[in-house]
């Protein structure tokens, strides 16, 4: 396992810079944003002179405002154009992986009105030939669909690491993939090693925030038994930062890192050297 760090979160210009503050700060990599309307794959010059330079892009994590499971049509497709442009991208980038949820503050059913405009099977086909069809581009450009279960307030279809395990599973692409999400993870899952365990054979990719949606440290969630069941199960892929920070982050980043290194010592795969392989 090693970790990252979500862009808009490093200090720097531009990706060199924040790459170089990232490796210093005891992180191995940078997890990109993918903006709609195919901004991520415009990105593509700037992206390829940073990997060219040796800075690690192991995943892209979609922030648009419709995502593959709206109720329109319309823009359930235009999330589809998106996903399947950043897939291309991240696998061109040497990447292994694209996030995206089902949906992000579209309905919750414990906030007014309660009652979906679809139902639970309505919504389950919407999404299943959503992921399918991501899942055989991922498949065929040799990388994953990255599907994140969200908390009940921001999503009401997927919210645990069960039911997005056997959304991927029935895909049957095998390159549909689940995000375990720690902060949405300690809303919703009863106890967050078991979930894990249970979801290994699925896991694709795992971000971090703590019960506040700070960073790792701040909040009360139980970062030692998390951490100790990803490594039991094998987890080798990135552990990327998805949070708020709470402080400057020249001082925050460095200590987030060394904060999730001391709960699991030996485990962490050692930090890169500081500018990577420049």
């Amino acid at each position: 396992m090693r970790l990252a760090c979500q862009e808009q979160l490093i200090p720097g210009p531009d990706l060199l810079a924040k790459d170089d503050f990232i490796r210093s700060a005891g992180f191995d990599g940078i997890e990109l944003r993918g903006a709609g309307g195919l901004e991520f794959a415009r990105r593509l010059p700037e992206l390829r002179a940073a990997r060219k330079a040796g800075v690690e892009l192991p995943t892209v994590c979609v922030m648009m405002d419709h995502f593959i499971g709206d109720f329109d049509p319309d823009r359930r497709r235009d999330a589809l154009v998106n996903m399947k442009s950043q897939l291309s991208v991240i696998a061109e980038l040497g990447g292994y992986g694209a996030v995206t949820p089902a949906a992000y503050g579209m309905f919750s059913r414990r906030l007014p009105p309660f009652t979906p405009p679809r139902s639970p099977t309505q919504d389950r086909a919407v999404l299943l030939e959503a992921l399918g069809e991501l899942g055989r581009h991922a498949a065929a450009e040799g990388t994953w669909l990255l599907f994140e279960p969200l908390n009940r307030y921001e999503d009401h279809m997927v919210n645990t690491l069960d039911q997005a395990v056997e959304l991927c599973r029935a895909t049957g692409t095998g390159a549909v993939k689940v995000v375990a999400d720690l902060f949405h993870m300690n809303i919703e899952e009863d106890d967050l090693a078991a979930s894990i365990r249970r979801a290994a054979p699925d896991l694709g990719h795992v971000q971090l925030g703590d019960s506040n949606r700070l960073q790792p440290g701040a909040g009360h969630l139980d970062w030692s038994a998390a951490l100790a069941a990803l490594a039991e199960v094998g987890y080798d892929g990135y552990l990327a930062l998805e949070c708020r920070l709470r402080g400057a982050p020249e001082l925050v980043l460095p200590e987030t890192a060394a904060f999730l290194r001391d709960r699991m010592p030996g485990r962490l795969a050692p930090a890169l050297p500081a500018g990577g392989s420049r």
